[in-house]
């Protein structure tokens, strides 16, 4: 039994929730418009500012599905509500970030820069300062596009464990190992 899939989902002050007749869910407020298609074993209803999502069996696979696309309109109401930031860090010497509109210029210790075209619906802006790492803000309305822009500026430069350089996310903590041991006699 899902747990999480009997919570309802408040709807705040101007995000609108519509279901359409083929199971399509759209929801619309101040920071743009997202939609998902739910499972036809999963009954959506919008009632009293709440979407409430109901199963039509008790199937495995419906008891999975029941948690998951409440999670799913959830992230899209606090998405188009309040919006998702993701801050990320350059960590190494000479990694530089700078962005042009929606392209971003990655300097990652290569012998050439990365050019990244990032999709409209995520806003970048690049931070320099003096004697910090250099920052990259990603804001947008969809969590999981947001998700996927900042995984993939992360696999461009991984995070390595012997000297802690690479793209990292603000406040994470990478696991230092110990290098080379000098040789015993």
């Amino acid at each position: 039994m899902s747990r999480i899939g009997n919570f309802p989902v408040n709807i705040p002050e101007g995000v609108t929730v519509k279901v359409s007749d083929n199971n399509v869910v759209a929801v619309k407020g101040p920071k743009g418009e997202l939609s998902q298609d739910v499972d036809p074993g999963i009954k959506v209803t919008v009632k009293d500012n709440e979407v409430v999502l109901e199963r039509l069996g008790e199937e495995k696979r419906l008891k999975a599905l029941h948690g998951l696309y409440r999670a799913l309109i959830n992230n899209m109401v606090v998405g188009v509500s309040e919006g998702y930031k993701i801050v990320q860090e350059l960590v190494g010497v000479g990694y530089k970030a700078s962005n042009n509109g929606q392209l971003l210029e990655l300097s990652l210790g290569y012998s050439h820069s990365i050019f990244f075209e990032l999709p409209d619906e995520v806003k970048v802006q690049t931070v320099t300062e003096r004697g910090k790492n250099p920052t990259i803000i990603l804001e947008s309305h969809d969590k999981q596009l947001i998700g996927q822009v900042a995984a993939k500026i992360r696999s461009l430069r991984k995070p390595e464990p012997y000297k802690g350089k690479g793209v990292l996310y603000q406040g994470e903590v990478i696991r230092r190992k110990a290098g080379k041991a000098a040789a015993a006699k």
